[in-house]
């Protein structure tokens, strides 16, 4: 059975690869986030399918999806919902946003003031949202994917650190290489429409149902005191080095726990290994660095420092 449901999520990776070419590493991470029961943040320019990919996962998957465009005028009750009066009833009754679904999408993240990115933060961390004092749990499985342009900067809004720690996973999408790249157009040549998956061949392999199972499955992935450790130290090592300002918090090195046994159960490892470990280094902890100005203006970057830690930290044997 173990193996059976093992071999779906392969064929999840095969059905998103009907409709998005090249991106691998990513379509991984996602299910990496979901079968550890975290949230995602996709980093990468415009055009190089976040949306598309979040949503033929979700139809993969069989999950229900919303998108939201985060802009500068979206309200805090625009993504959790608001009381709307009904003068039928005479009363006001909860009208419930789009952050109730199993994947909801939130669409440049960092395009949307700080009052309504918070709103986000229940939602996230308790799977649950409160309106006007009343807690309303979200439907189960909940992730949050969401995106955002590391390039523009002029009407944006930086995330948190406090919301950044809730990304369990942060994914970059680099533009693709020349033959994917080909591969995209001849596609579009043929006629694929991104806004029809069916058309595209992309069908459900799995439910919420099985979906469950794995998480459970995952959830009892062993790992030895020396691996633990080895992720302890590692997030240690980030609060040491010279160039970071604020390293990676506990909250961190438990989310790379999590992630590593995802990553293992989805390998068909009957526990964690260092190579599990250090696979999941850079995604999990990179958006959780703040960088000294000086380093910056040396042109550091945070997977400069985590490929650097991963060197100095000893691995055990």
């Amino acid at each position: 059975m173990t193996t059976e449901l093992r071999n779906a999520f392969t064929q999840v990776r095969t059905e998103v690869g009907k409709a998005v070419v090249g991106q691998d590493g990513a379509v991984t991470g996602l299910l990496i986030a979901l079968l550890a029961g975290g949230h995602v943040l996709l980093e990468g320019v415009p055009g190089v399918a976040k949306t598309l990919l979040v949503r033929s996962l979700s139809h993969a998957l069989s999950l229900d999806t919303k998108r939201v465009q985060f802009t500068p005028d979206l309200m805090p009750g625009d993504v959790t919902g608001s009381l709307v009066y009904d003068a039928k009833e005479g009363a006001f009754e909860f009208r419930a946003g789009p952050v109730f679904t199993n994947v909801m999408l939130a669409d440049e993240i960092n395009r949307t003031p700080p009052k309504t990115q918070a709103a986000l933060l229940e939602a996230m961390e308790e799977r649950q949202v409160s309106v006007d004092g009343v807690s309303r749990l979200l439907p189960v499985p909940f992730m949050v994917a969401a995106t955002q342009n590391p390039i523009e900067y002029e009407g944006t809004y930086s995330l948190p650190e406090a919301q950044l720690d809730r990304f369990l996973l942060k994914l970059v999408l680099d533009l693709p290489e020349r033959a994917t790249e080909v591969e995209v157009l001849r596609r579009h040549s043929a006629g694929f429409n991104p806004r029809d998956l069916a058309a595209a061949g992309v069908t459900a392999v799995l439910g919420a149902e099985q979906l469950a199972r794995a998480q459970a499955l995952v959830a009892q992935v062993g790992a030895s005191d020396d691996v633990i450790g080895y992720a302890v130290d590692l997030a240690r090592a980030t609060r040491s080095s010279p160039s970071v300002r604020l390293g990676v918090s506990p909250r961190g090195s438990t989310a790379l726990l999590a992630a590593a046994k995802a990553w293992a159960w989805l390998t068909g490892s009957d526990g964690v290994t260092p190579d599990h470990i250090q696979a999941m280094v850079l995604p999990v902890m990179r958006h959780r660095i703040q960088l000294r100005p000086e380093a910056e203006l040396e042109g550091v970057s945070p997977d400069t420092i985590l490929r650097g830690v991963l060197q100095q930290v000893q691995v055990p044997i």
